[in-house]
């Protein structure tokens, strides 16, 4: 502990507690440290190690010459007097104030505001509200759930400028494409185990048509009837239903009846034409993966949604994004989760596009869960973003971490995602869980309680602890 101490100039800079889980930031430029409530960490090869001591809880927000520092505490405040604090700090701007005075009151913000928020909203400001809302809504109970992926293929007759997973059909000998018995022989290794989901999803090709998929949806309900068939996105969809000359309505009755569960989020990069006409041009559309959804929340079945961010959007993008989702949920309410889904720029088309700091995935974590208020769920993929990062992102408005995977996809890791070969043991995830105090609890795809794990205790279970994280922008 300093009672003074100067910090080397960084581009960012990071505070974390082990008794309080919060996680506290300030950019700073050559700023001294002059009250004794503060921690100075050692910094080494442009990684800052983090002393096991509790750092600063006599204030909440300490401001220097230079930057404001929001530091969250759980010691005296409770979510809703640290959001009072908030609107009592006069340096606050009067969009700002207004948008903590809505967020109290649970009243809905402004597309513009939303925007604003993404300009101007320094990330502990953001951490306040987001995990408001979050506490609100979930405690500090984090969801989790047990699953595999099964990738029929990564051939596809799509071309997406961010894709590193797919290759085209005339790049044949650099992928895969498994027949219905080996998928099948894939659901049939998991026989025994405590799996709760199946989440299907890979490329486009034609010879996986509708009845390709009403048989393989068929054959894994009838094989293990217990297991939730989660599976294909739009993008799929929009081409089979196509293919087969059937609108989407009667598609999805078809799919339902041979099996199908619910629908993961993936394929909606971003809406607006302006962007997926350079990034994902040949595929549905923003407005045709909206309709789908929508199709399928008729049906009176649930879906997730996603949103690809920190490529070549801007931040209206992302806010328009957004609303399109809210204004569906309003209608339908068939949204379960929204989840933000960081570009990685290895092996693919855009990889002279920079990734997004682990600060402004934190951002968006949080102006997600501010402005979806209709949403009941925000998820972080761990094995995407890595598993720091999903520790930190507990405390910005994410309330699940998706699952034990079982090293079963390749999407992430043929990216470039910290996790290469993504998967974790039941244990791994509750102590992951716990390490930053939340709550485990194991949920099935549709969020009912599987386990809670509070009082489960592991033999091996680690104490809160510290992390090694990047400096970042």
């Amino acid at each position: 502990m300093l009672k003074h101490g100067f910090i080397p100039e960084l581009d960012s800079y990071f505070f974390v507690t082990s008794t309080f889980r919060w996680l506290m930031l300030t950019p700073i430029a050559k700023f001294t440290i002059k009250s004794n409530q503060y921690l100075c960490s050692t910094v080494f090869n442009n990684q800052i190690q983090y002393p096991k001591i509790t750092v600063c809880y006599k204030k909440m927000i300490f401001k220097s010459a230079h930057y404001r520092i929001f530091v969250q505490n759980k010691s005296g405040m409770n979510t809703t007097e640290q959001v009072e604090k908030i609107l009592a700090d006069t340096n606050l701007s009067t969009e700002l104030r207004n948008i903590a005075h809505k967020v109290l009151h649970k009243e809905r913000i402004t597309f513009d505001e939303g925007v604003y928020l993404y300009e101007h909203a320094e990330l502990g400001y953001l951490g306040v509200l987001a995990n408001f809302i979050r506490e609100q809504k979930h405690g500090d109970k984090t969801y989790f759930n047990r699953n595999f992926h099964l990738e029929p293929t990564n051939l596809c007759v799509y071309d997406c400028k961010f894709c590193s997973y797919s290759r085209l059909i005339k790049q044949k000998e650099e992928g895969w494409a498994l027949t219905m018995e080996q998928m099948l022989d894939i659901v049939k290794k998991y026989d025994g185990e405590p799996v709760t989901e199946v989440h299907i999803v890979g490329g486009v090709l034609p010879q996986y048509d509708v009845a390709f998929y009403s048989a393989l949806f068929t054959a894994i309900k009838q094989h293990r009837p217990d297991l939730h068939v989660k599976a294909l996105t739009p993008v799929e969809y929009h081409y089979i239903f196509k293919k087969a000359k059937i609108d989407y309505a009667m598609g999805m009755r078809l799919m339902k009846e041979a099996g199908l569960e619910s629908i993961p989020g993936g394929g909606a990069e971003i809406f607006h034409p302006e962007i997926r006409e350079q990034i994902a041009k040949d595929k549905c559309t923003g407005q045709q993966w909206l309709d789908i959804h929508e199709e399928w929340h008729k049906l009176g079945m649930r879906s997730n949604a996603t949103m690809l961010y920190g490529h070549i959007e801007k931040y209206w993008h992302r806010v328009d994004h957004m609303e399109k989702l809210r204004q569906l949920q309003d209608r339908t309410g068939g949204f379960q989760t929204f989840i933000p889904l960081k570009f990685r720029n290895q092996h693919n088309q855009m990889s002279n596009v920079p990734e997004s700091s682990v600060i402004e995935d934190l951002r968006n974590y949080a102006i997600a869960r501010i402005y979806l208020d209709n949403f009941d769920h925000i998820k972080a993929y761990w094995a995407m973003i890595s598993r720091e990062t999903a520790q930190l992102s507990l405390n910005y408005g994410v309330d699940d971490i998706d699952g034990t995977l079982d090293d079963t996809t390749k999407i992430y890791s043929m990216a470039g995602a910290e996790e290469q070969n993504p998967a974790m043991s039941t244990k791994e995830l509750v102590n992951l869980i716990k390490q930053v105090g939340r709550k485990a609890i194991e949920r099935d795809t549709l969020y009912n309680v599987v386990t809670d794990f509070e009082n489960v205790v592991f033999e091996e279970e680690k104490k809160p602890q510290y992390y090694k994280l990047p400096v970042v922008n």
